[in-house]
């Protein structure tokens, strides 16, 4: 008898009698009348228990698949039994005290025969559970280990169903609110799950966890801490899948959090926007207006993209909004430890290794650890032959920082200088070495010694680029951190010639606010704007005062008109005894005046005098009054106390200076003529140990050579662009439209005259041709 339908035979031995009746009609009627179909729920749950416990015996019998030999062998007895297992689930809400048992049931049965059932009946009975789960009529807590044993069978769909349930089950859980007691019910199962010697259990509870990591539903330091730990598993596959995951944090953290999960996804990097300088000048000079305009929209949808970029890049290395699983490490010193010992020790292959490496340089770098047996480690691979040695570099300079000893990373510095920098090395090599040395002194600038920075400069003269642009960027790194080490020429006009690198050990402590000297500036900059234009117009008040009191005359006139007669005499005594070789002092001042700045004491005894030219006038008051500025500003606003708005503008402030910054590396902005505006930005201690250094970037303009493959892709890409080649005449016969007037005049019917006038033409224009072949002919004269 199928159990899909129910009998009248099986209906009159209840005491009732009707028609066949299927179980999703018998489902919808007990939906509307619960308590006069519980004859046939009875009924319906004994099947179920019968061929539950048929499996069950057959399962304990050693049978190797039940399919193969036993029940399962007949495909509607499963399908029988997932129907009724799916029609029970539905009506449980309904029949809470006769169905009390069945959730226990089902769950001990998937428990105890899910190895051996049919895939079809896994599934169906699967599906059932997690309708009484998102029912609420079984907790998540007892089923949890159930459904990661589920995942662990060879069956990719009972797989995929068990894996996005428990994801999507904790998230809801923890949608409105956070959970703790059950999460942490929940995170010690899989936590001891993770720490078992079975290699596949390990395996799915470790997606678990960093699936919801990543999707920031378990995103404390307790999951963090797991997720390191796996680093120390027994198995090799755990090891590498947690290494991975730490490793790609940063770039998963980019992508949206989506309900499509993987176990190896990739992130998508967008190209930065680099804008050219011939593309400003094409954008405001060449074209007509509607191109103009064309390309002027273009230009500024460009600048507010790389805006963008840098404001995201400038968030991402904000301490505030920074997170990586290794930052959220109880025990990074001994994490480190313990995984450089297993780097030692372990015999994996060269790209599991390099792993490691860069796990730990990483840890080191964040956390600003000291592990000084880790720098030799790096130094016996340091070679321009070694596969995949730009990583090894990046993961060198990760775990450069301040508070490492100078003598420690030493030998690893010349070693990298003398292997990559020298005459007879490629261009690559020199490029990539140049980086790496401008990127360690960035974090130690003490390895520097002035001879060997002379020598890496003299690279800025190469003919490749991109030795050339390293060279430079090393020189412009030197400027800012210790301008005496380069020579007169390459010191250009540093922000201060005198800074020099702190001593090891050595710490600046903060006295004000940080960027505070924002606001002051923003400050002076506006008051200083606003008294120019006031001053302005009290010099032209004055220079008319001073015009009417020339006119009038008075008492006074005849004493100041002594007393500049004296003056004069002075100043031509003065000039007597000064001239030498036919130049005055006044050339010789006013040369001065041209290559030295003015000094605001001075300003006084230049305004007294009568002959200075209006311009020079409000000059003079605009300097004045923006020193009278700062002293006011910085004698009052010392005391004083941030408001909320104030520390909002600080931040407006430096994400418009990084903005300025931005648009002046792209060629967007000119230099401005303060000298404080400085072209390289030297970061912080913490921002670098918070900065991922890539292999990539220590690459920057190296041109690598395509391979044959690749070339014989870019010409058949040509030919297939371009058209092929074909003769005139043959591009003339192929000729599909009319004729052109010329071929027409030839096939035109003249009468016989005029065929003989269009000859004597011709003749005569050829004499004068040849007439005229070798002279200038200028045309007859109109005069004669």
């Amino acid at each position: 008898m199928p159990a899909t339908e129910i009998t009248a035979d099986a209906l009159s031995a209840s005491g009732r009698t009707s028609e066949k009746l299927s179980l999703p009609t018998l489902q919808s009627k007990m939906k509307c009348d619960p308590e006069g179909y519980e004859t046939e729920l009875n009924l319906i749950y004994s099947q179920f228990k019968s061929s539950v416990e048929l499996f069950q015996q057959q399962a304990a019998l050693n049978f190797t698949s039940v399919v193969n030999g036993g029940v399962g062998s007949d495909p509607t007895v499963a399908k029988d039994l997932g129907d009724r297992a799916m029609f029970l689930a539905h009506v449980t809400p309904f029949y809470p005290n006769q169905l009390v048992g069945y959730p226990t049931e089902l769950v001990e049965f998937l428990r105890s025969s899910a190895r051996v059932l049919p895939s079809s009946l896994r599934v169906t009975v699967t599906q059932a559970l997690i309708l009484l789960l998102n029912r609420k009529i079984v907790a998540i807590r007892e089923t949890l280990a159930l459904f990661m044993e589920l995942q662990v069978l060879t069956d990719k769909p009972l797989k995929e169903l068990a894996f996005s349930h428990v994801i999507h089950s904790i998230r809801r859980m923890n949608q409105k609110h956070k959970n703790e007691t059950e999460n942490r019910a929940l995170q010690s199962i899989l936590f001891s799950m993770l720490q078992e010697e079975d290699e596949k259990k390990a395996m799915r509870s470790l997606v678990t966890i960093c699936d919801l990591h990543r999707r920031k539903v378990w995103f404390d330091d307790r999951t963090a801490n797991a997720i390191c730990r796996a680093c120390f598993h027994p198995s090799s596959r755990i090891m590498i899948a947690a290494l991975s995951f730490l490793l790609d944090y940063e770039k998963i953290e980019q992508d949206n959090d989506s309900d499509e999960s993987s176990d190896e996804e990739e992130a998508i990097h967008q190209p930065h926007v680099v804008v050219s300088k011939e593309a400003i000048y094409k954008a405001k000079n060449t074209g007509t207006t509607s191109s103009k305009k064309k390309k002027k929209a273009k230009l500024q949808r460009v600048i507010r993209s790389m805006k963008k970029q840098q404001r995201i890049s400038s968030e991402r290395n904000d301490n505030l909004n920074y997170y990586s699983p290794l930052s959220a490490l109880k025990d990074a010193q001994g994490f480190a430890e313990r995984l450089f010992s297993r780097l030692q020790t372990c015999g994996e292959r060269f790209e599991i290794k390099m792993m490691i490496v860069k796990v730990v340089a990483r840890t080191v770098g964040l956390h600003r650890l000291i592990l000084l047996n880790f720098y030799p480690f790096l130094q016996k691979y340091v070679q321009p032959h070694q596969k995949d040695v730009t990583n090894l570099l990046a993961a060198a300079v990760q775990a450069c920082h301040d508070m490492v000893p100078p003598d420690a990373v030493e030998p690893l510095f010349k070693q990298i200088v003398n292997q990559f920098v020298h005459d007879r090395s490629r261009t690559e090599s020199i490029a990539v070495g140049l980086n790496v040395v401008r990127e360690i002194c960035l974090r130690i600038p003490l390895l520097m010694t002035e001879d060997l920075l002379q020598d890496l400069v003299l690279y800025k003269k190469s003919h490749e680029k991109a030795v050339s642009s390293a060279a430079r960027s090393l020189i412009s790194l030197f400027r800012e951190i210790c301008p005496s080490l380069l020579i007169k020429k390459d010191r250009g006009r540093p922000t201060d010639p005198k800074a020099k690198p702190k001593a090891f050990g050595e710490v600046n402590i903060p006295t004000d606010v940080p960027g505070a000297e924002l606001l002051l500036d923003d400050d002076v900059d506006d008051d200083v704007s606003n008294a120019s234009d006031v001053d302005a117009q009290s010099i032209d008040g004055s220079d008319d005062d001073i015009s009417t009191y020339e006119e009038g005359g008075g008492e006074d006139d005849d004493d100041d008109d002594d007393d500049m007669e004296s003056e004069e005499d002075q100043v031509s005594e003065d000039d007597n005894d000064d001239d030498v070789d036919g130049m005055s002092v006044d050339s010789r001042e006013s040369e001065k005046r041209k290559g030295q700045k003015r000094k605001f004491a001075d300003f006084d005894v230049e305004l007294d005098g009568a002959n200075q030219s209006l311009r020079a006038l409000k000059r003079l008051a605009g300097a004045k009054l923006e020193n009278e500025a700062l002293e006011t500003t910085t004698t009052d606003e010392t005391d004083g106390i941030l408001s909320n708005e104030d520390f909002q503008r600080i931040k407006e402030l430096k994400a418009k200076k990084e903005a300025k910054f931005a648009l002046f590396n792209h060629g967007l902005l000119k230099k401005s003529s303060d000298p404080k505006s400085t072209v390289f930005k030297v970061p912080t201690s913490d921002q670098l140990s918070l900065k991922r250094v890539d292999g990539f970037s220590l690459e920057a303009n190296i041109r690598k050579k395509m391979t044959k493959e690749e070339r014989k892709a870019l010409i058949k890409a040509g030919r297939e662009d371009g058209e092929k080649y074909q003769a005139r005449a043959a591009i003339k016969q192929k000729k599909t439209g009319g004729l052109s007037n010329r071929q027409k005049e030839h096939k035109k019917a003249m009468p016989l005259a005029a065929k003989r006038s269009k000859v004597e033409r011709s003749r005569r224009q050829k004499k004068i041709k040849a007439k005229t072949a070798g002279k200038q002919f200028r045309g007859r004269k109109a005069w004669k």
